[in-house]
């Protein structure tokens, strides 16, 4: 299946590139500039792609993220420390974010003659991120059936849809996905910040894989108390 992967330099994403370029035909990694204040993580999509061996476009939605006001990832707003299973945490929703990129995947893949546009949307966004869920995913490809009627057949594929983050470290660590090489910090300082919600997120799921994390972050026993380890 050849596939184009939805890249964001993140855990999960660059994690989905190594399965799809070990298990498919990765035919290219695909990033999006939407004004992110952790734009950073672009370049470890770039490193990803680099590694694999494979072309990495980077479309260019400033204009459109700027419409998408009242986010913190894209506004001049404080990123809240603790987990994505809390109503702090919706402030981090671009709205139609992944239904854009999507949009933008899917005629790329139908101008390239590729088979499919892989995301790597998981369980744990389900809470707070409506593009995430898997009724999103079935309603998308249903639209996408009937604009490219005709005209190109490309598979939404989500192999982590129904799966934790745990599952995509397991999956990811099965392929030799180089963790420390990823970035998933909202905040894009120095070094991870241990404390929003991905954060918290990432290093929770290292630890219910039994996998060691590499990454380095400014506070690494946050995490912890917000998920009641000791």
């Amino acid at each position: 299946m050849k596939t184009i992967v939805i890249c964001s330099g993140g855990l999960d994403s660059v994690s989905l590139a190594h399965k799809v370029a070990a298990e498919h035909e990765l035919a290219g990694l695909l990033s999006f500039d939407y004004g992110q204040r952790h734009a950073k993580e672009l370049d470890f999509a770039a490193r990803c792609a680099e590694r694999l061996g494979v072309a990495h476009r980077v479309v260019d939605l400033r204009a459109v993220g700027a419409a998408l006001t009242g986010s913190a990832l894209t506004d001049d707003l404080d990123v809240p420390d603790g987990h994505y299973a809390e109503e702090t945490m919706k402030i981090t929703v671009v709205p139609n974010r992944n239904a854009i990129m999507l949009a933008v995947g899917f005629g790329m893949a139908a101008a390239q003659k590729a088979d499919a546009v892989a995301t790597a949307v998981h369980g744990g966004d389900h809470f707070i991120y409506p593009d995430c869920r898997p009724d999103f995913i079935a309603a998308f490809q249903a639209m996408e059936d009937h604009a490219l009627d005709g005209v190109a057949k490309v598979q939404l594929y989500t192999p982590f849809v129904t799966g934790s983050k745990a599952d995509i470290v397991t999956e990811g660590a099965r392929h030799g996905t180089p963790f420390e090489d990823t970035w998933s910090c909202y905040k894009g300082g120095e070094v991870h910040c241990g404390r929003c919600g991905t954060c918290v997120e990432r290093r929770e799921a290292f630890h219910l894989a039994g996998i060691a994390d590499p990454t380095v972050y400014a506070d690494a026993d946050f995490w912890r108390a917000t998920v009641g380890v000791k």
